[in-house]
């Protein structure tokens, strides 16, 4: 893995991300309208503005595994996320290192944030109880008003750090 991967002309230093476990979040914008169809899933209606992704990665290499594997053009479409991405810019990452997965409440304080709707239930929550792990914001969402959620902290680091930018 090269030590930064370039998306948009902008850098994401992965190297700056430890390869231990945690949860992310993915901040993509879209100026494109029309329709992604999401495996078996169905199709989600593309709008601009952004949409936030929830995931964790709890496995071998951690954060900056999966962060890694996000900034790929994935040629095999494995993951719901990884339809959107063909159609959506990664603008920001939210992260943060635990060993307890937290995306089911990362994706509640989601929906509690000013703006947000759920353009594709089931997306990344096929395997949960959430009804979606990606949220739609017509304007972009702000990491302050989402790290300062309780939901959104971990007991290792007390805030969500993010990489910007990109």
């Amino acid at each position: 893995m090269s030590p930064s991967q370039t998306q948009n002309g902008k850098h994401l230093k992965l190297a700056a991300v430890e390869p231990e476990p945690g949860t992310y979040a993915l901040v993509l914008s879209s100026r494109a309208s029309g329709y992604v169809r999401v495996g078996r899933l169905g199709r989600l209606r593309l709008q601009p503005g952004f949409y936030v992704y929830v995931g964790s990665a709890l496995g071998s290499g951690g954060v900056r595994a999966r962060l890694a594997y996000h900034l790929r053009a994935s040629s095999r479409l494995h993951w719901h996320i990884d339809y959107l991405r063909r159609h959506a810019a990664l603008e920001e990452v939210w992260y943060c290192h635990d060993c307890v997965r937290r995306e089911h409440e990362w994706a509640q304080c989601l929906a509690t944030q000013a703006g947000a709707s759920v353009p594709l239930a089931g997306f990344g929550s096929s395997d949960c109880r959430c009804e979606s792990h990606l949220y739609f914001f017509p304007s972009r969402p702000s990491r302050n008003a989402f790290a300062q959620s309780p939901r959104a902290f971990c007991q290792r680091h007390p805030k969500v750090c993010s990489l910007v930018p990109l």
